[in-house]
């Protein structure tokens, strides 16, 4: 990375994610995950635990474009594992595992030509822990004496998130977590939500992987957008270097109910899958908007879309090149975005009003979600603003280049002459399924 000749680190106040995190050393944390009996999600715990089971599933030869099938005209149906997630949030939310009651947090649509939404979050950054945040290296090795999510009490966890090996999706209310064959993946609980329905997807936790992408995780990912099958529901990744702040491998979710900006940008279809290697991956790139990145859509079956995305995710990691995913529209468009503003933070390269938000530009900030921290911020926030952070982010069109030859390799893909495509907002109409009902009359206020 340019600049960097040492190991950089900054000083942050990492988002608390489970009730587990906040306190304690590290040292704390292991004596107590060692034979804790406080049902967690560790080897001492999880093997002999029952967890409901959700198990989707798992035809990777089906095709794209019969995925989500047709609403006729007509709202669609909630699917079952909506109605599961949203049953279980909610439940918890009863219960008061979560820090601050997120349905209560002011939002609104920025009047301008993108329609970026502002969020005012103000309880997100308090009762927080300084760390030491490494961020020259994509690619770190897992340190279990750090909090992880096997620390996590399984009142957290809402569900096993497991491939069913039959072609209809099931849904087992208490299983037991048998490790001997494989590790569990949950979904979990965000106890710092952004949004409503505000989830953690953890892939086999017990193995205790660090963040980063391989395929078969990425895959998980694109199920649970599948089994979902709502377009108000985005899965976001975030890697080392680009605002993951816990390094074990997860996934984040959540529900809102409008289109994100990034979603609505037009964009310029750059390079396919031709010749020996037709899969029907097609790849453009965003135009008009402040951050550079590559949309991914397409493929003939399930399985050739994921493996386009993972392979260019696993190329980027192993250039260490920070990046974030957006996965979009039930799993039919996927978002890569290459960054470089925590470079440019260990740079002292960021203006001083851009740091004083405390904004850290991860995926969903990056889509065009702005999450405020601060009441003047956020009755301040303008078009102007979100562009400026926005474009801090990006990498420069060299770089963006860079990237692009990286992913056109590791890919399989073939260079196209670069045409627009239409606008995408018709993905986003009347007939979509509303899901945040919880939002109080004026909370969302669109202009």
């Amino acid at each position: 990375m340019v600049c960097i000749e040492r190991m950089l680190t900054i000083k942050r106040v990492p988002t608390v994610v489970s009730n587990y995190q906040e306190s304690g050393s590290s040292e704390d944390l292991k004596s107590r995950a060692e034979g804790c009996g406080r049902n967690c999600l560790g080897d001492c715990c999880l093997p002999v635990s029952k967890l409901p089971l959700y198990a989707f599933k798992n035809d990777e030869h089906e095709r794209v474009e019969d995925i989500h099938g047709s609403c006729n005209g007509r709202c669609p149906q909630r699917s079952s594992l909506n109605n599961l997630l949203l049953g279980q949030w909610e439940n918890r939310m009863n219960r008061g595992l979560f820090r601050y009651d997120v349905t209560s947090c002011e939002t609104k649509v920025i009047p301008g030509k993108y329609g970026f939404i502002a969020q005012l979050n103000e309880g997100r950054h308090l009762k927080k822990r300084p760390t030491e945040f490494r961020i020259d290296k994509v690619l770190q090795p897992f340190d279990e004496n750090k909090f992880n999510f096997t620390k996590v009490g399984q009142e957290e966890v809402l569900f096993r998130f497991e491939p069913n090996k039959g072609k209809t999706s099931f849904y087992f209310p208490s299983s037991l977590a048998d490790s001997e064959k494989d590790s569990p993946s949950v979904v979990a609980i965000n106890v710092s939500p952004i949004e409503y329905g505000h989830v953690l997807l953890i892939p086999r936790v017990l193995d205790q992987l660090p963040q980063r992408i391989d395929r078969d995780s990425l895959l998980l990912a694109f199920h649970l957008a599948k089994e979902a099958s709502d377009p108000f529901f985005r899965v976001g990744y975030n890697s080392l270097g680009a605002f993951a702040t816990i390094n074990h491998l997860h996934f984040q979710a959540y529900y809102l109910s409008v289109p994100f900006p990034i979603e609505k940008a037009p964009t310029c279809r750059t390079m396919s899958s031709k010749g020996s290697y037709e899969t029907g991956v097609v790849v453009s790139k965003l135009l008009d908007y402040p951050v550079r990145g590559l949309v991914f859509e397409g493929g003939c079956q399930l399985h050739d879309l994921c493996d386009a995305v993972a392979s260019s995710c696993i190329s980027l990691q192993n250039n260490n090149i920070p990046f974030n995913l957006l996965i979009s529209d039930r799993g039919k468009r996927i978002f890569l975005l290459p960054q470089c503003y925590a470079e440019k933070l260990a740079c002292g390269e960021v203006n001083q009003e851009l740091l004083d938000t405390q904004v850290n530009p991860a995926a969903w900030e990056i889509s065009g979600h702005m999450v405020l921290k601060h009441r003047k911020d956020y009755d301040e926030a303008s078009e102007q603003y979100a562009w400026r952070l926005l474009a801090e982010v990006s990498l420069s069109e060299e770089r963006f280049q860079d990237v692009k030859q990286l992913v056109c390799e590791a890919a399989n893909l073939q260079p196209e002459d670069e045409y627009n495509s239409i606008q995408p907002e018709a993905r986003y109409d009347s007939t979509s399924p509303q899901v945040t009902t919880h939002l109080r009359q004026g909370c969302l206020v669109l202009h």
